[in-house]
């Protein structure tokens, strides 16, 4: 039986940053915005970046992408949902 090797999928290079918001910092994002969690767009709990950063259903996280714009950086930001079986 081979052993799986284990990857930190948050140390690739073309993974961008990705943060658990707090609930209050989620309440200002959804204020902010006027939009309800399920607004916004989805990552299942079960995507390897989620795993890596123990989000649950009903978290929101926030991924900061590099920009080579006239920004250094863009932020997007995703509802942790459950995968139908």
């Amino acid at each position: 039986m081979t052993k799986k090797k284990k990857i930190d999928v948050l140390l690739h290079k073309f993974v961008p940053q990705h943060l658990l918001l707090t609930k209050e910092e989620t309440q200002k994002l959804l204020e902010q915005y006027s939009i309800g969690v399920t607004d916004l767009p989805q990552i299942f709990e079960k995507d390897p970046v989620a795993i890596a950063i123990g989000a649950k259903e009903g978290d929101i996280i926030k991924i900061i992408r590099d920009s080579e714009t006239t920004v250094k950086s863009v932020e997007y930001y995703r509802y942790v949902k459950k995968e139908k079986a």
